[in-house]
Parts: C-alpha cells; structure tokens; sequence
C-alpha cells in the first residue's frame, strides 16, 4: 500500500514525498489503510503530514528533530490550514507515533519526578498492581485520591509518615466526602484505608490509622434496581436495523446485555478467542480480572455470527467489537457502549429515566424474578461474588413483598 492507492496526480504524489518525512509517507499510508480510514479521511492525514514534512524542511529539522514540541509549533504555526479539515490536528501525533514504534524516533522522554508524594504514590501503584493484583479500574480510583491526600498534608515538602494521625484522617474526609456522591465518598475512604494498610506493610506508620478513617453512610439496598418494563427491551432490540453493517454489530452487543446480563466493560474487553463455536460457550472477564464460561444461546450466537460474517470490517485487532470509524479498533472503554444503549433507547423510542448499559442487566434479574426464578439462580447469571449483591431484586418482587406490609392507620394496606 502506497500513496498512490489514494492519489492519482504524480505530481500530488512527488509533493508527499518532500521532506524529511517523505520517505516515510508510504508507511503511514499503509498504517491507514491498515486501520480502516476511508479515502477521504485518508488524503487528509496524508495531505497534513506532507505540510508537516515540507514545514519541518523549511527549518532545516531532520527527522530525529519531530516531538511533541515540535509538533506543537508546526500545529500553531499552520492553524489557519490545519484547522481547515476536520480531526485533521490529530494526524501529526499519528505519524510520530509509527515513527516511535517502529524505532525510528526516540520514545518521549519523560521526566523524572522528584516530588515525594508522586514517588509514594508510583510505588503504592506497584503494589496494587503486582502484589494484590487489583484492576487497572481501582488504581484509577485509588491514586488520585492519595496523591490529593499527601499533596494537602505535606504539600511539596519531605513527607513524615510518622507524623500521620487520626485527626489528619478524619479533616481530609470531612472536607471531600460532602463533595461526592456517597458511592464515590465510600471508594475515597476505601483508598485511604488501602494506603495506611499500605504503609503499615512497608513500615512506615506503626499504628492501625486506617481504623480511623471515618465510615461514610450508604444505607444498603436504599435505592430499587434500574429497569426497563415489560415489552421495552424487545422494542429496543427490534428497531436494529440489520440490514447494515453498523446494525448487526449494535444487535449482537444488545443481545449480549439483555439475554446474558453482561456488564459494559465486559462487552468492551471481548475477544475473538473468547467464543467456542464447538463447545457452544464464551469467556466472559468480569470485575478483577475473574474469568467465567457462559452458554452461548443461539440466539447470541446467530447474532454474532451474523456479525463477523458480514459486519465486522477487516483489521489487526483481536477485539470482538469494532470501532464504527477510523482507526478500526475496539472500544476505549465501557462509554462507548453506554452511548450505544442510550441511542438505541432513543431510537426505539423508549422513554426511561435509566440509559446506561446496566439497565439490561437489571432488566434481566428482575424478568427472572418475575418468571419464578431464585435470588440464587439471579445471582450465579449475573456472576455475583456475594449473595448480599443479589438481595436488591427482591425488593421489586411485590407480591412476595404484600403479605409483609402492615396495616395502614384507618383500615387501608
């Protein structure tokens, strides 16, 4: 693959070779196709890095001399031209990034922190990571509330672990818990307790401080489950228009929430190898990493497979669901399928105060419930490590609930 699959003039084309860059253009067009950028999309990047090329000539810059400074005064200096074409400022951080992986360009020097507090919390990262082997989901959580913590009690000078007390604990949570919802304040004191257990273990606080750490109120199975009513998520699933590629993909994951109750992040993190056609089951990767086989219905798995046939555009990735656009990957995170369920809801024309990809999972307990099914039987469906979790959906179960329900002053129930 070369520029001329996109261009047609030789002379556009010697034009893409000047440069420092030139002798790499083909490379990067390669890489576009390689990644699913359609022809005008393509020209675009193409067209770009060529100006960038002829940019970085002009001031005598080798190809060693592209970064991300450098990047930054060429974005500035053309803005006029490369604001003319939409996502077009994204195309010289592409470039250097294949420059980068294939070795040709240094990688990005990153400086070395001589703050305290970030050195703290990249050793308790470390230690999360490798020794408790948390997701990449609770670091994200945990770190910014450490560092926030250090950075208020010692700000940028030499921490004393030692001078930790009970008090520093109890202020730190006063002043942030009445800033989060109480789910977030709960995971802020999760990951206080975490880092002075953390400490305890390295020896650097002797006392048990996150004893201390102040418990936040969340009353348990204070709110009912979000779901859709009767008849709704067939509406939903039923307004796929198959008949496109972007459909059939949409149907399969639709299917995947509503029939086998899949978290986002589930969907999202499926692969190719996840499915066994023979053995009629898929690998589903829950919360921490825990893996678990699922029956494939037929019904999924006609979906899927309607999909990949006919649906799934060709590419490197080995991500079960593919980007809609360029660069043809999979999604970035559950967001991206939250979006999609919000859209399909709207399409549908299903009008509910819930949007989020969890409302199938709970739209399919609560069906269950309703078909005569366990609160056990719910729980090992939906992959519940705890049978407390699952207890939720009995508060929708109304007829078992009835009976329990004390008379009302003046005769009425």
């Amino acid at each position: 693959m070369s520029t001329s699959s996109f261009f047609k003039f030789h002379r556009v084309i010697r034009r893409l070779h000047e440069g420092p860059l030139g002798v790499h253009i083909d490379a990067y067009a390669a890489l576009l196709q390689e990644q699913g950028y359609k022809r005008p999309s393509a020209c675009v990047h193409l067209q770009i890095v060529a100006d960038l090329s002829r940019w970085m000539q002009r001031r005598e810059l080798d190809v060693n001399d592209i970064d991300a400074e450098t990047l930054k005064r060429y974005l500035h200096c053309r803005r006029h031209y490369v604001g003319r074409y939409r996502g077009a400022s994204a195309a010289p951080y592409k470039i250097l990034g294949m420059l980068r992986d294939r070795g040709i360009v240094e990688q990005e020097k990153r400086p070395v922190s001589v703050d305290e507090g970030e050195r703290t919390a990249a050793d308790f990262k470390r230690y999360l990571a490798q020794e408790r082997g948390l997701s990449a989901a609770i670091l994200h959580t945990y770190l910014p509330v450490v560092r926030q913590f250090l950075r208020e009690r010692f700000g940028c000078g030499p921490i004393e672990f030692s001078a930790l007390c009970a008090t520093d604990l109890t202020r730190f949570v006063q002043r942030h818990a009445h800033e989060r919802s109480p789910r977030t304040a709960q995971h802020m004191v999760g990951a206080l307790r975490a880092f002075l257990r953390y400490l305890r273990y390295q020896g650097k606080i002797t006392s048990d401080l996150a004893a201390c750490v102040p418990t936040v109120a969340n009353w348990s199975f204070s709110t009912l489950p979000r779901f859709l009513q009767p008849g709704q998520v067939q509406q939903v699933i039923g307004h796929c228009n198959r008949r496109t590629a972007l459909g059939r993909r949409n149907y399969a994951i639709l299917l995947l929430l509503a029939r086998l109750g899949l978290r986002a992040g589930e969907v999202v993190a499926m692969t190719l190898d996840d499915i066994d056609w023979k053995a009629g089951h898929l690998t589903v990767r829950g919360k921490g990493g825990r893996g678990a086989q699922m029956p494939l219905p037929a019904e999924v798995g006609s979906a899927i497979a309607g999909y990949l046939q006919d649906g799934r555009p060709r590419c490197t990735s080995r991500r079960l669901f593919i980007r809609e656009h360029a660069p043809r990957v999979g999604f970035a995170n559950s967001a991206g399928i939250s979006t999609l369920v919000q859209r399909s809801l709207a399409h549908a024309g299903v009008d509910s105060p819930h949007t989020g990809a969890h409302v199938f999972r709970h739209t399919l307990a609560v069906e269950m419930l309703r078909h005569g099914a366990s609160l056990g039987e719910i729980g090992e469906l939906l992959r519940h490590q705890h049978p407390d979790t699952t207890q939720i959906y009995a508060k929708v179960d109304l007829s078992a609930l009835r009976p329990l329900a004390l008379r009302w002053p003046g005769g009425g129930r």
